[in-house]
């Protein structure tokens, strides 16, 4: 095996391949990622056994077909301290041996058999759709926050993923919940796909999150039982899915929340933020105290004080109500437009957060006892 790479293109794809890798693999062939040259491209593969990521890098120049493994984390840190665009000179020397060189540098690192590298074939060719990545990246952003970290209920560990149906009118519906706040977001699909309701893992969301980011165009997206594909022009990602039930989350929408807040989103988030900087671990509730057009926020630490703020809002109701004022700031972080929305109950109960710049996204929050 011998080409010639672009230091960009290669240090974007081993970029990638970190965020799939686990760090602390048990098995050696796993904290390395597999070189495959063939047909004028390099493919790249990276897997943690429940994850699988495929990357093609194009245009590289190639002296001899072959394919190895090496350890990823070393490769990207070498890779990405070369020269910013330079070529890059990749040989293996011998079966155990990569030898790399870019200008001055010349570096010779450790393989792993191609054989050994654990790769499954199967066919997703079946259910199969497109959606625009920018799309898709919006409804992971609006839900991602909201998954649980609880390792006990691992069906609250990602995001829900299902189609429904509104008005003779065919969504894409993604819900995430950690039973303290819930987000929800759909899109518009042109028409009715064959999909199966999924979870997909929280590591899954992040790693195509990333890939989403760098991304103009559409995604392939299809599904057979325990899996997910997701296709873009230059990138494969292929997940396993968590195994459980979504709890019904309609229920769990406020159904008689009358009582509207609505408020200009910048001075909100800020205000929010900087009251809850007195408080150390955040855990302290944020203190809405609300009258007619105005809001009144304070948080109370003993140890290490109180702050208080006061904005002007719409607002035609008395109530005390308190938050975790991370939950609000998660929220008014992913909102598009000038103004957020809150509709109480009581003191008790959940609000519901709507975007007015938004219909297809809405937030739920649980307010904090005492």
């Amino acid at each position: 095996m011998k080409f010639n790479v672009n230091q960009q293109d290669l240090q974007q794809a081993l970029n990638y391949c970190q965020g799939v890798i686990e760090k602390r693999s048990t098995l050696p062939i796993l904290s390395n990622i597999l070189l495959d040259v063939h047909n004028s491209k390099l493919v790249i593969t990276a897997t943690d056994l429940d994850l699988i990521f495929i990357h093609e890098v194009d245009n590289i120049e190639i002296l001899e077909e072959g394919k190895t493994t090496t350890t990823s984390s070393i490769m990207y840190d070498i890779v990405r301290k070369f020269s910013s665009g330079k070529k890059i000179n990749l040989t293996l020397t011998n079966a155990s041996k990569l030898h790399l060189e870019s200008e001055k540098s010349i570096f010779n690192l450790n393989c792993i058999s191609a054989s050994e590298f654990p790769i499954t074939n199967e066919n997703f060719n079946e259910n199969e759709f497109s959606i625009n990545s920018k799309q898709l990246l919006k409804l992971l952003n609006k839900c991602k926050f909201s998954v649980s970290n609880d390792e006990t209920r691992h069906y609250l560990s990602g995001i829900y993923i299902h189609q429904t149906e509104y008005e003779d009118k065919n969504y894409l519906t993604a819900v995430a919940t950690d039973s303290h706040r819930m987000s929800i977001s759909k899109i518009r699909l042109e028409k009715k796909v064959s999909f199966d309701p999924i979870i997909l893992p929280k590591k899954t969301i992040f790693q195509l999150c990333s890939l989403l980011d760098n991304y103009e165009g559409e995604v392939k997206i299809s599904n057979i039982k325990s899996k997910i594909k997701f296709e873009l022009n230059k990138s494969i990602l292929i997940s396993k899915l968590i195994d459980g039930k979504f709890p019904n989350y309609i229920q769990v929408i406020p159904k008689n929340n009358q009582k509207k807040l609505q408020i200009d989103l910048k001075l909100f988030l800020d205000s929010v933020d900087r009251v809850a900087s007195v408080s150390l671990d955040k855990k302290d509730g944020v203190k809405f105290n609300l009258t007619k057009d105005t809001l009144n926020l304070s948080v109370n630490n003993t140890n290490s004080g109180d702050g208080k703020e006061t904005l002007s809002a719409k607002f035609n109701y008395d109530l005390e109500i308190s938050f975790n004022s991370k939950y609000l700031i998660d929220v008014a972080s992913q909102l598009d437009g000038d103004i957020i929305e809150l509709f109480f109950n009581d003191t008790g109960s959940p609000v519901l957060i709507k975007d007015p710049s938004d219909f297809d996204s809405i937030f739920v929050v649980m307010p904090m006892k005492g």
